[in-house]
């Protein structure tokens, strides 16, 4: 296992490392915005693996398996610039804002975090401001410059088993405040899908886990959801295809209806602290 390092003074990604996010598609002219947050498992050399044994670091706790696969594959089928996270959510979860607890996970399922124990306040407000602030100004940017109205898609997966119980649902459709979106997938999934599919499963706003959807879909009137795929049905490239295939059907069914309802997005103010 690596050294566990809290950097401060100097920066968390070498300049060989590249950003903490990155936009692909930039210029996709589909009705869409597609995010991944858990894309990557990427940990910076100056954490030193956070401590964390091989297990860990390749583990669903890391990044979402199978996330980024999916995101991309949709990002070609829609047309959609896609915002995505270049580091481990370990590091930290693009997902949750600076004062969430787990935002800097001391513990995430089974796995304990050593390089984020009794982290001292200025490291982890490093991370806040070198992996969440970047990310959040890129997606911020992305819908500034957007001519049109759009709608918000969140890209995440989730295991078949949680603390030792099989999870029977294979789609979740998750929303926050505004159900728009997730309720018009919902009642036409049958048509595009034979994935079990449920509305705010396995996880639910109240888990904390619709941040993105709150900060960039909600604070702008535009529909928004965030879609959770059972990982065993994305592991595989024909199983990315397929699952691909039947939510880029699914999105462009409810895309007309939903881009009518929904105002050109708002410029927001961007936060880089």
């Amino acid at each position: 296992m690596g050294g566990m390092i809290q950097a401060t003074e100097s920066s968390l990604l070498g300049p060989k490392e590249g950003p903490p996010v990155r936009t692909l598609n930039a210029g996709g002219r589909g009705g869409f915005v597609l995010v991944c947050e858990h894309a990557s498992r990427f940990i910076p050399a100056a954490l030193g693996e956070l401590g964390l044994d091989e297990e860990a670091k390749h583990s669903h706790a890391a990044w979402d398996i199978g996330a980024r696969d999916l995101a991309v594959e949709l990002m070609a089928e829609l047309d959609a610039p896609l915002v995505a996270a270049r580091v481990s959510r370990l590091v930290y979860d693009c997902n949750r804002p600076p004062e969430a607890h787990d935002a800097v996970p001391a513990r995430s399922e089974r796995f304990e975090i050593p390089g984020n124990r009794d982290l001292a306040a200025a490291a982890r407000e490093q991370r806040a401001r070198e992996i969440y602030a970047p990310f959040r100004k890129e997606l911020t940017g992305t819908l500034d410059r957007r001519n049109g109205p759009a709608l918000l898609v969140t890209i995440h997966s989730f295991t078949p088993v949680y603390m030792g119980r099989a999870r029977e649902v294979e789609l979740g459709l998750l929303h926050d405040a505004d159900a728009r979106m997730a309720d018009a997938m919902m009642a036409i999934a049958s048509r595009h899908t034979g994935m079990a599919t449920a509305l705010n499963a396995p996880y639910a706003a109240s888990d904390g886990v619709t941040h993105t959807l709150r900060d960039h879909g909600v604070a702008r009137g535009l529909a928004n959801v965030m879609i959770e795929v059972r990982n065993d049905l994305i592991d595989t490239p024909s199983g990315v295809h397929r699952v691909a295939a039947e939510l880029a059907g699914l999105l462009r069914e409810i895309a007309p209806p939903m881009l009518a309802d929904t105002a050109a997005p708002a410029t927001a103010e961007t936060t880089t602290d």
